[in-house]
Order: structure tokens, then C-alpha cells, then sequence
């Protein structure tokens, strides 16, 4: 077993506190968005107490049959292939989507062909993968996702008395179908006839309006419409929250996010595992790149309720919840003391992070290393089963 080091990412939308508290550190000026504990080459782990190596990214490819096995390393060659995170927005994160396969990878050669680097602030694909994502939340988790069905949205545009909000009922009216909606969500954020800042102003003052009157068909909706214009005036994204299902998650609750499923994460702290990917297409709420016509290539408009996947009970402490992927599988133990040493359900390599209290993992050797709340390990393929004690919570993504 290898401790590892997460990459901190200071995004504008973090939180400053809330990934240090969970930590045990003292809460600085800078803004921690996300702890990254993974191979990525934008940011692979660090390997605190192994000098021998720079990275796990290194430390694997040193070895990829001995710390992936022979099934990981034929599926996804000489890499891991998924990638854990702590994400704790403050702020809204960016209106967007992740492309699938096939889309990343012609999105990554086309890139490449045209000598735009890596670090380039206007690059879209950073890699040639996917990035299906779940997130398990640790606190309540606000977001949007998904597009909701026509006639529900049609619900939430009537009687705004705002002619931005006529435009889209009229197009959703005559075709109250996903190809309907494509051309409302495009009408709102592109083309010549694109939402104004006074359009959306406009939108957002009906409303609060709303709100204020209780005559709101959804006051969570408006609510995310108010808050979401604090934050980026005048952007047509946030009218977008008409259109899309509002998500809260209690702790412990999960969300499956797939490709071309149009999100945003609005606040909270939670452990998200994706495919080893940093793929992000953004359409607007945002001071990074924006590129609406890329963006709305890899969008699914099919109408559907949020994925939120119920878990398999394993033994008295574990329950894992089965993604539909091949990329990941993320596991949660919760433990007590009078539990004494329990299997950690799981195989090959694994990440394992835990998120309350003090536990202790050894592995087949009987090797063991004790976490404290927000430290995580390596599990190579090589170490075998694990076992646990202590009182707290351990997340563990690994492959299924």
C-alpha cells in the first residue's frame, strides 16, 4: 500500500474551507475547489514517504502488471483508469458536458493536429477519454441535471410574461420532443438570436417575482434561477435552470452523471470518481473557456430524472454502488471499533480515501497503514484483499 498526496485545484467556485476542515487544516486565503487522487498527467498523485518515485502516474508505469493486473493493464493499458476527487463547490460550477468515447478521441487527435498545447486555456480535450462520472455527496449536494420533460418546462416558462421566455414555450409547444428541445437550449445560449443580459435579467426579476408572491409552479427552480444570476449576470445559462432537473443529495446519496448529460454542481462537499479524464465542455456560468458549439455536439436532450443509483449491501459494513461502466466502481465502508477487522470488498488496484474518523487497512502481507480523516492510499493489484478496523468511513473506487 502506497499513501498518497491529492493535487489540490484552487477553481474560483471553491470552497476555502470546507476540503481543509475535512482535512484537519487550517483554512487559508486560497480557494480549494478539488483534491485530486489519481494518474492524470495534468495532476497524478504524490507519493509522500516513497522517493523512488515522482507519482503514482511514474509508480505504475514502473511496474503496470504488478500494481494494475494483467485484466486492468489489457483492458486500459499501463494506466490507471479512473480518477478520485474531493469537489467542494461554494459557487456554481460551469453549465456542461462530457463527451463519450468516440467523441473524445477525434476531439483530442483533431486538437493535436492542430499543435494547440495541453495547458492552452481554450483547449476542450485535454486527453482522448470519456467521463462518465458518480458522486457520492458527504454534505448536502445542490446541482442540475439533465434536461426535464418538455411539457414541464413549458410549465415553468408560462406566465413569466418575459418574451424570451414566449420564444422558448413557443418552440417547445410545436415540438414538445428532445430534437424540441435541442433547439430551445440552443436558441437560449447561441446564434443570432441568442439570450441578452437584459433577456436574462428579465427572466430572473419574473422570478424572484414569483417567489415573492408564492406563485411559483417550482420555488427550488426559481430559487437556482436567482442564485445563479447573482453569481453570472446577464448569462443565458441561467436561464438554463428552467430546463434542467434540480438534484439535492443528502450525504451518503449519489449521483451518476453520463456523457452528453448537460450539469452543474452548485454547492456542497462530496467524493465524485470519473474515468481518468479532463474532458469539460462548457456552455456558459463561467470564466473559463466557453465553446457553445462543441458543447452542443456531445449534448443529450433525451428528457430523463436524474441517475441515482441504490447501493448492494455487502456483510454488515459495505455497500457499493455498480456503475454502468467499465472504467469504476465505488465502494463505502462505515466501521466501528467493536466491528474489529472486516473485508474491504474489492480487488486489483484500488484508491481508497477515508472520510471519517481513524482506520487502519492492512493488505495480504498484513503490511498496514493507518488514515485519518481525508488521507487516502494506493492499493496495487499485488497487495490482495484488505482488511479494516477502527471507527469512521472509508470511500474505495477500484475496477470492476
Amino acid at each position: 500500500m502506497y499513501r498518497i498526496s491529492g493535487v489540490r485545484r484552487p477553481y474560483d467556485w471553491g470552497s476555502h474551507d470546507a476540503i481543509p476542515w475535512l482535512m484537519g487544516e487550517q483554512v487559508t486565503d486560497e480557494p480549494v475547489a478539488e483534491l485530486w487522487f489519481g494518474v492524470h498527467p495534468t495532476g497524478p498523485a504524490g507519493l509522500p514517504e516513497h522517493d523512488e518515485h515522482d507519482n503514482l502516474k511514474t509508480l505504475i508505469e514502473s511496474d503496470p502488471v504488478g500494481t494494475l493486473g494483467e485484466d486492468v493493464k489489457s483492458r486500459f493499458g499501463d494506466t490507471l483508469p479512473f480518477l478520485m476527487k474531493l469537489i467542494a463547490p461554494a459557487k456554481p460550477l460551469s453549465l456542461q458536458v462530457h463527451p463519450n468515447l468516440t467523441q473524445a478521441r477525434e476531439g483530442f487527435k483533431r486538437e493535436e493536429a492542430a499543435g494547440i498545447a495541453l495547458d492552452d486555456p481554450t483547449r476542450n480535450y485535454r486527453d482522448p477519454n470519456h467521463k462518465p462520472e458518480l458522486v457520492i455527496a458527504l454534505t448536502r449536494l445542490e446541482a442540475m441535471c439533465g434536461f426535464r420533460a418538455p411539457r414541464r418546462a413549458i410549465e415553468l416558462l408560462e406566465g413569466l410574461d418575459v418574451p424570451l421566455a414566449e420564444r422558448l414555450v413557443k418552440v417547445l409547444r410545436d415540438d414538445p420532443t428532445s430534437a424540441g428541445m435541442k433547439r430551445a437550449f440552443a436558441l437560449l445560449i447561441s446564434g443570432p438570436r441568442r439570450a441578452t443580459p437584459e433577456d436574462v435579467k428579465a427572466i430572473a426579476e419574473a422570478c424572484a417575482h414569483r417567489l415573492a408572491t408564492s406563485t411559483s409552479p417550482s420555488p427550488r427552480a426559481d430559487t437556482i434561477v436567482g442564485m445563479l444570476h447573482d453569481e453570472h449576470p446577464g448569462d443565458p445559462g441561467v436561464v438554463a435552470a428552467l430546463l434542467l432537473n434540480p438534484v439535492t443529495l443528502r450525504g451518503g446519496e449519489t449521483l451518476f452523471v453520463s456523457a452528453g448529460t448537460v450539469h452543474a454542481y452548485l454547492s456542497g462537499l462530496a467524493v465524485e470518481v470519473m474515468a481518468s479524464s479532463d474532458n469539460v465542455l462548457r456552455a456558459g456560468l463561467t470564466s473559463k473557456h466557453v465553446d457553445i458549439d462543441e458543447m452542443l455536439q456531445c449534448v443529450d436532450f433525451v428528457a430523463a430524472p436524474p441517475i441515482r443509483l441504490a447501493p448492494e449491501l455487502f456483510g454488515s459494513a459495505t455497500e457499493v454502488f455498480y456503475a454502468p461502466v467499465d472504467d469504476f466502481e465505488l465502494n463505502v465502508t462505515r466501521l466501528r471499533e467493536t466491528h474489529g477487522r472486516q473485508p474491504v470488498r474489492g480487488l486489483g488496484p484500488r484508491v481508497i480515501l477515508c472520510v471519517d474518523g481513524k482506520i487502519t487497512l492492512w493488505n495480504a502481507a498484513d503490511e498496514r497503514v493507518q488514515l485519518r480523516c481525508g488521507q487516502a492510499v494506493f492499493v496495487p493489484a499485488g497487495d490482495g484483499a484488505i482488511e479494516a478496523k477502527g471507527s469512521g468511513t472509508l470511500v474505495q473506487v477500484d475496477v470492476p
